[in-house]
């Protein structure tokens, strides 16, 4: 399990864009991430009508590494660290690794 997936709410702790929220758009690899309205950068683009693209500027966002980020707690509207623990099995379901907010022990995922 990782602790920063696809789709979670994030604030940038460092760089040009300190302070900045957003959603995880893709992880690149195990070290970057791509967040939605960070780290835009204007990319000058070659038409190319084989696949149907335009030429000219164009904004995109770049990844940004993995620690300059943290997953931001909704209940305290900052950044928290995250750690895993296992709940326990009921019945027939076994045991569930999930994530939670190290300050207040909320389990992030459902």
């Amino acid at each position: 399990m990782q602790r920063i997936k696809k789709g979670d709410e994030i604030i940038v702790i460092s760089g040009r864009d300190k302070g900045k929220r957003g959603s995880v758009l893709r992880r690149v690899d195990a070290e970057h991430v791509v967040v939605e309205g960070v780290n835009r950068v204007k990319k000058h683009q070659r038409p190319n009508p084989m696949k149907g693209q335009t030429g000219g500027i164009i904004d995109k966002e770049m990844p940004l590494a993995r620690s300059n980020v943290m997953l931001l707690n909704p209940v305290t509207g900052k950044g928290d660290r995250v750690g895993f623990k296992f709940l326990e099995a009921q019945g027939a379901t076994p045991a569930r690794k999930v994530r939670f907010f190290k300050s207040n022990g909320e389990v992030v995922d459902v």
